[in-house]
Formats: structure tokens, C-alpha cells, sequence
């Protein structure tokens, strides 16, 4: 049974690794992939985030607070 559950979690971890072919590498670089390729979606999360958190400022301040803007 431990050797099973050992070779289950070899092969999930290391079944997701890829090397990366120099020409694919243009399709991983386009505008979609980037985490920030939506600016006012990034803003509303922000605002939403210290809104609920009471601290101004988001994530990279911290603080508290009662939350009223």
C-alpha cells in the first residue's frame, strides 16, 4: 500500500513537468498569459480586497480598520 501511494505521488508531481521547445515559447509569451492583462479587473479586485479587509491600501499596506470607506 505505501509503495503504491509513493509511485501515485512521484507521478503527480513530476507528470507536470515540461520542457518548454523554443519555438512554443512564442505562444506562452502572448498578452492572454500574463496575470496582469486586465488592469481595471486587477483594480476592481484590489477594491473589493480592502474594501472587505478595512485596509487601505490593499495588499501591500497593512492596517484595520471598521471597513467604511
Amino acid at each position: 500500500m505505501a509503495r503504491i501511494f509513493i509511485a501515485a505521488t512521484a507521478i503527480a508531481t513530476f507528470g507536470g513537468c515540461a520542457n518548454v521547445k523554443p519555438w512554443q515559447r512564442d505562444t506562452l509569451s502572448t498578452r492572454v498569459m500574463h496575470a496582469d492583462r486586465d488592469p481595471i479587473g486587477i483594480a476592481l479586485g484590489e477594491h473589493i480586497y480592502f474594501s472587505r479587509e478595512g485596509a487601505s491600501g490593499g495588499r501591500g499596506v497593512g492596517g484595520g480598520g471598521c471597513g467604511c470607506n
